[in-house]
């Protein structure tokens, strides 16, 4: 224990952050443990190279931006639709796909305390997300005859709860055993001082390292040896929040298995030109997903020969990788953005200090910035009332009654077809 305090003042010292052992000496022992060993395992190094690198803000020249081909999943020629479902079908009877459901984050701004997923629409019955997700899987499994591996991403917040929820509705029914949970990791947030803070008198303030993190955490889990193990070929990625998102859509997967892709976003048509989103192109001849501030007033509204707008592709979270694809991301460090956010901290007395403005930068990794390593992307455009109702807070255009309409709307329709 000494030896280790010892070390970690080294540490401190050499990075100016002694102030993170303020207060030790009114810590029990148990907590004077914690925070020794968590000064220990951080890497300040990364992290201080970080907050120097996210200073620079990225700027694009025009030049280096050029739109990307999609297509539009409800103008699709009907014999090609047939074509790509038949190959999409036939992947996912064989067994090689999986589901990536990326869930580490809390029901903070929906005012609900616990994980995100564990959040419940008011439907009737009232069903959590997870149990939403979980229901279109089991639908999948019976049509298609097959048991589809579930992979869910937590974070050190929720993972404990998250696999007690689980458990205790156990697990909505579905095989346990296809059911895997990994972590995603964390780094430290910095205050505007380049000083990282505590959450208690014991521990560092840690956040989650953004979604591009998910597929060193599947590795460093064991969830890519599983993967490898079960043959899986493809993955879908998506959020926990979007309760209509086809999170097992063989026209999807056989349209991109068809055009010799390894990977493949949804996307939604940006209806507002000049609404900052972020959308698809081409930068330095490479796929990417980009600030529309980028753009010129011109290329905001460019069109091509059949009249389709080249901007307007917004991203939304839905993906698919193929396996050889994630290989390949697993040996490449992605870039991080930096966050500017509000978060409580210790002050120099010792107490909880609730900021009113954003005072703490938080350091993410985007999925997106690994579509940069590939030549090419499938982009398909499907339609809010299809595919799109996430769940993101009380007062946005994304609440739950918004996304309970829609659920209900799109299930009305399912049950008429069916």
């Amino acid at each position: 224990m000494v030896q280790n305090l010892e070390k970690a003042k080294e540490i401190l010292k050499r990075y100016h952050q002694e102030h993170l052992l303020a207060f030790y000496d009114e810590l029990n022992n148990e907590e004077k443990e914690f925070l020794v060993n968590q000064i220990c395992n951080i890497n300040f190094e990364q992290i201080f190279n970080l907050y120097e690198a996210s200073k620079i803000d990225e700027v694009i020249p025009h030049n280096l931006i050029e739109p990307l081909p999609y297509s539009i999943k409800n103008k699709l020629p009907k014999e090609d639709v047939v074509i790509y479902k038949n190959i999409g079908e036939e992947t996912i009877k064989n067994g090689k796909l999986a589901v990536v459901t990326m869930a580490g984050g809390q029901g903070t701004r929906l005012g609900y305390k616990g994980p995100k997923g564990t959040f419940e629409l008011d439907i009737i019955p009232k069903k959590s997300l997870f149990e939403i997700l979980c229901d279109m899987l089991k639908e999948a499994c019976k049509k298609y005859n097959v048991i589809i591996p579930w992979y869910i991403m937590t974070s050190i917040y929720n993972d404990k709860a998250t696999k007690d929820f689980f458990e205790e509705k156990n697990y909505f029914g579905y095989p346990k055993e296809y059911i895997k949970f990994f972590k995603q990791s964390q780094l430290p947030l910095i205050d505007i001082n380049g000083n990282l803070i505590l959450e208690e008198l014991y521990k560092i303030k840690e956040a989650s390292n953004g979604n591009g993190d998910v597929f060193n955490s599947m590795k460093t889990d064991g969830i890519l040896k599983d993967i490898y193990n079960k043959k899986i070929e493809w993955l879908s990625f998506s959020g926990v929040d979007n309760v209509i998102l086809e999170i097992v859509d063989p026209l999807f997967l056989g349209l991109t298995i068809h055009n010799n892709k390894l990977i493949a976003s949804k996307t939604l048509f940006k209806e507002n030109a000049d609404d900052k989103d972020w959308i698809f192109a081409r930068k330095n001849g490479k796929p990417a997903i980009i600030n529309s501030c980028h753009l010129t007033d011109s290329m905001k509204i460019a069109k091509n020969a059949e009249g389709k707008y080249l901007y307007r592709q917004m991203n939304m979270l839905a993906h698919l990788f193929h396996v050889s694809a994630i290989d390949k991301i697993c040996n490449t460090k992605l870039p991080y953005h930096r966050a500017f956010k509000k978060n409580t901290f210790i002050n120099d007395e010792g107490m909880k200090q609730v900021p009113e403005t954003p005072n703490t930068f938080k350091f993410e990794t985007f999925i997106f910035d690994a579509f940069s390593l590939f030549n090419d992307i499938e982009l398909l455009q499907v339609e809010v009332e299809d595919e799109f109702a996430p769940i993101k807070d009380f007062t946005g255009p994304h609440n739950p009654e918004v996304a309970k309409e829609l659920y209900e709307k799109k299930h009305e329709i399912l049950k008429m077809t069916h």
